[in-house]
């Protein structure tokens, strides 16, 4: 097995961007211990997934796309997703409806600007978190 990279991203209140990167033999264990990590430095707030707990969130500085966006790095970050799921997961995070239309077309600009990777049929897309792996790694069989 090649070795792989995974980076994640975090940014804080103030607007700062943070990275961390790890290389070598990804496994899920190993993706979720990276994540652990970036929660333990503080990346993740314990009310994230309260809206009001979130002050720039509760206050809309966001639009429906950034949200969306923040949506799948916060519950997505590393397995495939459907727009339904997405759906649903915006619905209950932030308290407002958003159809269904609305986020395959940003799914569609995600996957044009290389944010998302995609597979499937168009009636059955699923879609995932891009990362800096080689095109042939990311046409992966989906679960």
């Amino acid at each position: 097995m090649p070795a792989r990279k995974m980076r994640v991203e975090l940014f804080d209140t103030e607007g700062n961007k943070y990275t961390v990167s790890f290389e070598g033999q990804i496994t899920r264990e190993k993706a979720v211990r990276l994540l652990d990590l970036v929660e333990l430095l503080g990346g993740v707030s314990s009310g994230a997934g309260n809206p009001e707990s979130n002050p720039i969130v509760a206050n809309n500085g966001f639009s429906k796309y950034e949200k969306v966006r923040m949506l799948i790095q916060k519950h997505f970050p590393i397995v495939w997703f459907s727009s339904r799921e997405v759906q649903s997961a915006y619905e209950q995070e932030f308290k407002e409806p958003i159809s269904i239309s609305t986020v395959a077309t940003y799914f569609a600009r995600m996957a044009n600007k290389g944010i998302l990777a995609k597979a499937g049929a168009s009636n059955r897309l699923k879609y995932k978190v891009a990362s800096s792996f080689p095109q042939a790694t990311l046409k992966q069989e989906i679960p």
